[in-house]
Formats: structure tokens, sequence, C-alpha cells
């Protein structure tokens, strides 16, 4: 007995509505933004399905394109959704160029009459988006959550699935034997609903990590900069230095802070200095190595990591950072401040974070008596 298609497409609506039910609910309460693009891609799901149930009526031209716009749309979500476990944001214009060329192909094939109007390109881009979702998710590290192998899993065979119906179009076309038994649309609906509910389990669990990951990005971070806050540096300075002395390398250490920066505050408010420290944060960034790591200790007081680099290296690095700020746009009205820097290297202060500090800050006293606006390195 033949699989009813119909019935299977409302069924897969029916799954994919009260998935979206539940997993809204996870996204309110968690504000995952991988909830955010699952329940989008759900969404995008049940409405695609609802416009093929028209497929035979005088609406099918156009909902044949909206529907497979529409899936399109939920892969490409999907993938978007894994980029942000890894916390990179997917450009609007790769979100609607899937969607789009889909909807162009099929309105251009007669969708009025042809139920299968831009069906290579619809194959051909389920199978990309979802192919992107298994590679971004294969990419996770392992620390980052414990589900997302399921996950990668269930996005590759829905991929491969996709990329077989591709191969079988185009060999048999619409009316193959395998294209309309093992590859048809009904056995399409079949894997999707098993998939979406195997990987169901896994979808709470990763939303709670991710909203635990972000957290402790927010414990670990200074609020005004996304800099290390002190606690963290510390910590994370005292591990580093740690390991390079193990290995025999050495390290240098940057304390850095604002010129007159009181003076700032009093002539022009709080919130052009906290402009000003937004900018210098900015530059630091664009400075340093992503190796390297940059705090903000305290005030306008910023402290610098930089793993195997010696003190000529540490001081091109304080003049960038200088020259970068000195280039950033102030407000209307506001200067920014220069900058003052004491250096010391590892050598000087067995290799201890907190007397790399203390010896830093020595020169940074320095620093300030000799004119500010200046780097000195710490000679004892």
């Amino acid at each position: 007995m033949g699989l009813d298609p119909v019935s299977l497409k409302i069924a897969l609506g029916i799954v994919a509505f009260t998935l979206c039910l539940l997993f809204f609910g996870s996204f309110r309460r968690t504000r995952s933004a991988y909830s955010g693009w699952w329940c989008l891609a759900l969404v995008f799901l049940l409405s695609g399905n609802m416009a093929y149930l028209l497929a035979g009526t005088p609406q099918q031209i156009w909902a044949g394109p909206l529907g497979n716009a529409l899936l399109v749309a939920g892969a490409f979500s999907v993938w978007a959704g894994s980029r942000s476990l890894r916390l990179l944001a997917t450009p609007r214009w790769q979100l609607l160029t899937g969607p789009v060329a889909t909807a162009v192909a099929a309105t251009l094939e007669n969708p009025a009459t042809n139920a299968w109007s831009g069906g290579l390109v619809y194959l051909a881009m389920m199978s990309l988006g979802m192919g992107l979702a298994t590679v971004e998710l294969w990419r996770l590290k392992p620390g980052v959550s414990r589900a997302h192998r399921s996950l990668a899993l269930a996005a590759g065979v829905l991929g491969s699935f996709f990329f077989c119906r591709g191969i079988a179009y185009v060999v048999e076309g619409p009316d193959g034997p395998d294209f309309g038994t093992f590859l048809s649309s009904a056995t399409t609906s079949v894997v999707t609903i098993v998939l979406l509910v195997t990987v169901s389990f896994s979808m709470t669990a990763l939303s709670n990590e991710q909203l635990i990951n972000g957290l402790n990005e927010r414990a670990t971070r200074d609020g005004l900069t996304g800099l290390l806050n002190r606690t963290a540096f510390m910590e994370l300075a005292t591990q580093e230095i740690g390991r390079l002395h193990s290995a025999g390398s050495i390290s240098t250490l940057i304390l850095a802070d604002l010129d007159h920066f009181k003076s700032l505050n009093d002539k022009h408010g709080h919130a052009a200095g906290d402009t000003a420290i937004q900018a210098f944060a900015a530059a630091c960034q664009a400075s340093v190595r992503h190796t390297d790591l940059v705090g903000r200790y305290g005030g306008e007081e910023f402290t610098i990591l930089l793993p195997g680099a010696d003190l000529e290296s540490a001081e091109i690095i304080a003049n960038e950072i200088s020259r970068r700020l000195a280039s950033a746009e102030p407000p209307d009205g506001v200067t920014f401040p220069t900058v003052s820097y004491g250096i010391a290297p590892s050598t000087l202060a067995n290799a201890d974070v907190a007397h790399m500090i203390v010896a830093a800050d020595k020169a940074l006293y320095q620093a300030k008596s000799f004119g500010r606006n200046r780097a000195v390195c710490a000679t004892a």
C-alpha cells in the first residue's frame, strides 16, 4: 500500500506546529539564538507544507513556488542557527539567496501546470542548506556543546537525502521509478518527521547549553568594553604565563592608562569618558593578535598580555594602539585622551602575573612623570 502524500504532509505540519510551540517556549525562557532560528525554521517548514496542499488546484501557480521557497528558507534558517552556536552572524543576503533563487526558478517553469516547476533548484538548495548546517554543527568544539553531534548527524542525513533526490531527478525525472517511490514526497515527509522527533531531545539541551555559555561569557567580560574583566584576565594570564614558562618561552605584559581621564569626565561628562574607554578597547582589539589577552583592569586602566613577545614587539603594539585611538572619531567637541604604557617582561617577574603588573605599574608611573603619552619598559 502506497503512502498518502497529503496525509503525511498534514502529519508533518502537525508535528512541526507542535514542536514550534514547544521550542518557542524554550526561546522565550532562554533567549537562545539557536532556539529562535529553529522556531523560524519550523514555521517555514509548516508554511511550506501547507502551501503544497494546494497542488492540483488553480492556486498551484503561486503555491508551488511559495512552498519551495519557504522550505528552502527553513533549511537556511537551520544553517543560520548552527552558525549562531559559533557566535557567527549570517548576512541577510546569504539567507535570502537560496529562497529567492528557488522561487524564481519555480516561477519560470510553468508552475500552473507543472507541479515540479523549479524542482532541481529546490532540491539543490535544500541539500546545500542542510549540508552547510551539518558543517557548522560538526565544527563546534566538543566543549561548546554535547548535543551538537546528533544534530549534525540529523542535518547530514536530511541533506544527503535531498542530494540523492536531486541526482534521481536529473537521471530519471520526477516521473522516474526511484524518484516516485523511495525518494518521493511522501518518503520525504516520513524522513523529516522521524528526524524532527529524533533531534527534539537534543534541542532543549542545546538551548540550555547556549544559555549557560552566554551567562559564563557575561561573567568573564566587562560590560562596557567586551574585554576580559579583571578576575578573568588574572586567571587566564596566570595559566598562560605558567604554560609559557614551562615551555621555556617568555611573555610581556602591558599596563595602559588613559591620560587626564578625570579631566575628560569632569569637562564632558561620564558618557564621553565611556566613549573614550570603548574607543581604546576597540583600538586594542584591532591591534593585538588573537592569542593575546586584553582586559579592563579597572576604571581607565587596561592590561594586555602578549605571549611569546619581547619588549620591542610590545612597544610596537602599544604605539599601534595609540595610533588607532588617535585616528578614531570622537563625539563633537571631545578629544580622545592620549595613553601612557608600562611594559614588563616575564623575565623580570619570575613568571608571575601579579609581579609583572607591579613592575609594569612602576614603568607606567615613570611614563606619567616623563610627560605621559609614551611607553616605558621596566628594567628591574
